[in-house]
């Protein structure tokens, strides 16, 4: 595992992210944790999970897990508003994709660094739309990337929609099971080991998408 990190580390990039942008990541997870207490908590997972689907980085799984936590009965209430809302904002990165890839389509997916990811999805798309968007909506593997791809190649609306709520449903609900039945462990045990848990995220995307070219 020591020389997978320093060859990952020596390399400088996995999968468009710096390795330096680690601490990046840490501010935003903070921040994103900082509205687990507001009154407002709630209408911030729908609007990050919205956000998420289409343009933003930090998924809202982190919000809901530290909600999850604090409110074990609300659980899956808190998968129930994720899954809606991070589908709707599939469907809007569908309709950036098919009317406004050239102006903020292009400008995400390059500002993220998922060019390479983003070029091989269109091939995807031509006999597996389905599996992909559902294997994107569960997995690590950027969602944004297939709903914004999705419109680019004119994949059947309803195709993305089916898709993602299978995916994101599966993943959120698995969270809140998470939440509901480990509680406060989960929580600590992310905060203690964030650094490694980022690494595994990123080399989890690159397996994953060799894993969806392999089988596809």
């Amino acid at each position: 595992m020591r020389q997978t990190f320093n060859r990952i580390r020596n390399h400088r990039v996995i999968q468009g992210m710096h390795f330096y942008s680690f601490g990046l990541l840490r501010r935003l997870y903070d921040w994103v944790l900082s509205w687990a207490d507001s009154r407002y908590s709630t209408l911030v997972l729908c609007i990050l999970s919205f956000a998420e689907a289409s343009f933003f980085p930090i998924p809202p799984d982190t919000l809901q897990l530290a909600l999850s936590i604090s409110k074990p009965k609300r659980a899956y209430w808190y998968a129930l508003l994720a899954s809606i809302f991070s589908v709707l904002g599939g469907i809007f990165g569908y309709f950036i994709g098919m009317y406004l890839y050239d102006t903020w389509g292009k400008l995400i997916i390059t500002s993220f660094g998922y060019q390479q990811e983003f070029a091989s999805v269109g091939a995807l798309y031509q006999a597996h739309a389905f599996w992909a968007i559902a294997a994107a909506a569960f997995t690590p593997i950027p969602y944004k990337v297939f709903t914004i791809g999705a419109g680019l190649w004119s994949v059947n609306l309803s195709t993305l929609i089916w898709a993602s709520i299978a995916g994101r449903a599966g993943r959120f609900f698995l969270v809140a099971t998470f939440a509901y039945f480990l509680g406060e462990r989960v929580r600590t045990f992310i905060d203690k080991y964030f650094a490694w848990l980022t690494m595994v995220l990123f080399l989890l995307v690159v397996i994953g998408y060799a894993t969806i070219k392999y089988l596809m």
